[in-house]
């Protein structure tokens, strides 16, 4: 008895510390992300959108059905997401639908779904040597308060394949969910001003309806997260203190491809604005030329230098939009006519004139980002300031820079390309300016006397894109196409992800557009490899074990009979 005693106590505490550890565990939740990109760990920007969540957000995600591998890895990782979601927040709720599983309703159903802006995304399936074609739906909608937004699940690019694009997707969730429950939760609080009165792209009339639609893509998506107004330079000729004041109370400019110059009064007003710590935008070149205008008897139109009276504006800044056109191999193509009469085919060829830029990687407004089409892009040259100045847009290497006056022709496309003269590099097409901006009138004598004259800005950003064609989409029949959608080639360019990504960054305040710099690494088997080795592994897992167990039966029983015979 005495023997048996410490084992006893040992039993006892053995008992006592596993009750110990489920009470604990019952009491204590801690969860362990042991992944190398810490990929089920949410950031803190994307947790803070939930904070005054106190009702129900119902996310109500289509992506459920019969799917490749790629895919039905990208629904594991929305539906671990939304789990992380809701583990932080017990109001998220989720259900995964599949729209098109009843085929008596699989129809209407689409309509519905397509009539909501939910394009569905067709695929093809290759499985046991034979193809098919599926279609799903890539999207999550999510609810709250009688509110509704819709929630991209896929992160396309140009020319990527199935598993690159399944992997830029899973990196985009976590952001393109946290920016949705923002637009639920958060109201509209930041303003956001287009510029009138100096040529610039058709915006909002003065009565709130669109007065043209090159624009109207663009705006009716920013209107989702901000106050838009248009705003008139024009008052600044009767009583310049006042505009100042009134366009102070806006958080962003935009400046859509002005084409009239710009007075000193003007300028010094829009200068105050950045002193005060204003945000801008401000896509504008320095040639005159549109496709549009090449669209004639001849076909040909001439390129001159436009002078917008902001070069001092920009070079204080530190950027310089030089007056020449960057001619890039690697650009997207025109639409003409070849042919003659009835006979005349529509077809896309390449045109050096619009240069593809390829966005900054490591910056979060061009991370994962498909290329950016320009139309007759000038170049920027960056000048040494203390403003920190990050290139987010460039072109190819294969280019070269045409001065002007320049005659553009659309015979171009009837000549061959010498890659040997395309040697000047790549070329910036979209400078950010971050920092403490110096005024363009310390010591200068001022056009007018400003209250308040402020000679170096608190922090502020401003970005500048040398072409003002990036944010205008096209019309067609008076109706507007999406911002970046080629109708002729079926191809989205990254335009329109590129200017909302920016504005987010310029008057994002808690960091969510920091996200779509998350790296996650994601691991696909090779289909390749699997068909090759798939006799291999048979073999290794269903007629290798019959052999070995064969053998050591053999063995057993020889030895057996050797010892009891």
């Amino acid at each position: 008895m005495l023997k048996n005693k410490p084992n006893s106590l040992k039993i006892v505490l053995l008992l006592l510390a596993i009750v110990a550890v489920n009470w604990i565990g019952s009491h204590v939740y801690k969860r362990f992300d042991l992944t190398k990109d810490h990929r089920y760990t949410l950031s803190e920007a994307a947790l803070n959108t939930l904070k005054t969540v106190n009702s129900p957000i119902v996310v109500d995600v289509f992506l459920e059905g019969n799917f490749p591998s790629e895919f039905r890895r990208l629904h594991d990782e929305t539906q671990q997401l939304l789990e992380e979601f809701s583990i932080h927040n017990s109001q998220i709720k989720f259900n995964f639908i599949n729209p098109i599983a009843d085929e008596n309703t699989r129809d209407n159903n689409i309509q519905q779904l397509v009539k909501r802006g939910l394009e569905p995304l067709q695929l093809s399936v290759n499985e046991n040597g034979k193809s098919s074609q599926e279609l799903i739906f890539p999207w999550a909608l999510a609810s709250y308060n009688d509110q509704t937004v819709k929630i991209s699940l896929i992160k396309n690019k140009i020319g990527t394949t199935q598993q690159e694009l399944v992997t830029n997707s899973i990196q985009h969730l976590e952001y393109a969910f946290a920016d949705g429950f923002k637009k639920l939760v958060t109201p509209k609080s930041k303003k956001i001003a287009f510029l009138k009165g100096n040529g610039e792209l058709d915006d909002i009339g003065a009565n709130g309806r669109m007065k043209g639609r090159n624009l109207e893509d663009f705006i009716l998506s920013l209107r989702e997260h901000y106050n838009i107004a248009p705003f008139t330079l024009d008052s600044v000729a009767k009583n310049p203190q006042k505009t100042l004041d009134q366009l102070n109370t806006f958080d962003l400019i935009i400046a859509a491809k002005p084409t009239e110059a710009f007075t000193e009064d003007e300028k010094l007003v829009l200068d105050q604005y950045t002193m005060n710590g204003g945000k801008s935008i401000w896509l504008t070149e320095a040639v005159v030329i549109d496709k549009d205008s090449l669209y004639n008897a001849v076909g040909q139109s001439v390129a001159i230098m436009r002078n917008l009276n902001l070069n001092d504006f920009f070079f204080k800044y530190g950027v310089r939009i030089n007056p020449v056109i960057v001619n890039d191999l690697y650009s997207a193509p025109i639409t003409l006519a070849i042919g003659n009469g009835s006979n005349a085919q529509f077809q896309p060829i390449q045109w050096p004139y619009s240069p593809l830029a390829t966005g900054n990687s490591d910056h979060p407004i061009t991370s994962n980002l498909n290329p950016v089409k320009f139309d007759f892009a000038s170049q920027i040259d960056t000048l040494k300031n203390k403003v920190k100045k990050t290139i987010l847009l460039q072109s190819s290497k294969l280019t070269k820079l045409e001065g002007v006056p320049e005659e553009i022709s659309l015979d171009i496309v009837t000549k061959e390309k010498d890659p040997s003269t395309y040697t000047k590099g790549p070329q910036n097409l979209a400078v950010l300016l971050e920092g403490k901006f110096t005024s363009v009138y310390k010591n200068r004598i001022k056009p007018f006397k400003v209250k308040n004259d402020i000679d170096e800005s608190v922090p502020t950003k401003m970005l500048i894109i040398a072409d003002g064609d990036v944010i205008k989409n096209d019309v067609v029949k008076n109706e507007p196409q999406e911002l970046g959608f080629d109708r002729w080639t079926g191809q989205t360019f990254g335009n329109k992800e590129f200017l909302l990504n920016a504005v987010n960054y310029l008057l994002d305040d808690d960091g969510l557009i920091n996200i779509r710099n998350k790296a996650v690494s994601i691991a696909f088997l090779d289909t390749q490899k699997v068909k090759d080795t798939k006799g291999t592994w048979q073999f290794i897992n269903i007629v290798l074990p019959l052999i070995l167990l064969g053998v050591f039966g053999f063995v057993f029983n020889y030895f057996r009979r050797k010892k009891y015979a």
